[in-house]
This record gives structure tokens, C-alpha cells and sequence, in this order.
């Protein structure tokens, strides 16, 4: 599986935690698409911050934080501890189920810029 379609399969998973205002790890990401270890998922959420910056969506991809720090990788939006609580809420009031979901090639497109 291309990290596209892995990034689709993200991308519906985090829509539900930030319905039910939810985190998860990167290592529990890892164990739903079946991976042993959290390595590579960043790559995976790579497409999913691109889509949202080219859209101007909130930053879904803060719903997935590190164990230790409960902070997101630095490598895919910057965030600090005090800024991190208003950016989440901002991922918790969207609605993302109003969007038109993205395909495949929504998230090819976006991480190509």
C-alpha cells in the first residue's frame, strides 16, 4: 500500500477522534493499520498536513502525539505546549464531516507542492 492510501485510512480514523475529541500515539496508529513499531508513520502523516495547510483546515494531524511528550512530531507542524491546547480544540470544533472526503489523489496532489 502506497503512503497515500495508508494517509486515507489515517485521515478517517483521526476525522473520528477529533469527533470524539481523542488522541492517539503514533505507536496506536501503528497497531490499528497492523505495523510493528511507530517508525514511518510520520511519512504516512506527511500527506494529511499538506492537504490540510493547501485547504487551510485545522491541523488534524495533532491528534497524533508522541507517548512520552504527548506532543505531535515537530516535523509535521510546530506546536508548543502552550500554543498546543488552543491548536487542538481547533482539530475538536471542525466539522469534518461536512467536507468532501479526500481521495487518494487529493493527497498525491497536495504533497507534491
Amino acid at each position: 500500500m502506497t503512503k497515500y492510501q495508508r494517509a486515507l485510512q489515517i485521515w478517517s480514523i483521526l476525522i473520528c477522534a477529533a469527533k470524539e475529541r481523542k488522541t492517539y500515539t503514533y505507536g496506536g496508529i501503528a497497531d490499528m493499520l497492523g505495523f510493528e513499531g511507530a517508525g514511518g508513520i510520520t511519512q504516512m502523516l506527511g500527506p494529511i498536513v499538506h492537504y490540510c495547510y493547501k485547504y487551510k483546515l485545522p491541523p488534524l494531524t495533532l491528534l497524533v502525539v508522541n507517548q512520552e511528550t504527548g506532543m505531535p512530531s515537530h516535523e509535521l507542524f510546530t506546536v508548543t505546549k502552550s500554543n498546543m491546547p488552543q491548536r487542538r480544540e481547533e482539530v475538536f470544533h471542525f466539522d469534518w464531516f461536512a467536507l468532501r472526503p479526500p481521495q487518494i489523489e487529493d493527497f498525491q496532489e497536495a504533497d507534491h507542492r
